[in-house]
């Protein structure tokens, strides 16, 4: 299924959001839901997604129709294929940190040695 990367982000915010959400509650029967509202509140106020209101409740309307989220009692739930295809952005990112990690972690050089230049 073919989504924008606008709303490949907006599923992985809402996964992410979540899974902080619920971390605390693993040990318990129970998992907090967010309303559409809040949740829209919740990225404009991070500052990391710079699209107004309208267009999130636009993305958001159009997750559903895709059928990767639906609303019980008004609270946003994943589909199960919506589910899959958070999970394969979650690798996809994954990979991304990993290597991240890797060269900020490393003091290990490759078997050449690093050439000097001077920068212009």
């Amino acid at each position: 299924m073919k989504i924008t990367k606008t709303q490949r982000l907006i599923l992985y915010s809402l996964g992410q959001f979540y899974s902080s959400l619920n971390q605390p509650l693993t040990e318990k029967p129970i998992k907090l839901r967010t309303s559409k509202i809040m949740f829209i509140e919740l990225l404009i106020s991070s500052g990391i997604i710079t699209k107004q209101a309208r267009a999130l409740y636009k993305n958001l309307e159009t997750l559903e129709n895709k059928k990767l989220i639906e609303y019980d009692t008004k609270k946003i739930k994943f589909t199960e294929d919506g589910l899959t295809i958070l999970h394969k952005i979650d690798s996809e990112v994954t990979k991304f940190v990993s290597i991240q990690e890797y060269f900020l972690n490393t003091t290990r050089m490759g078997k050449r040695k690093l050439q000097t230049v001077i920068k212009s």
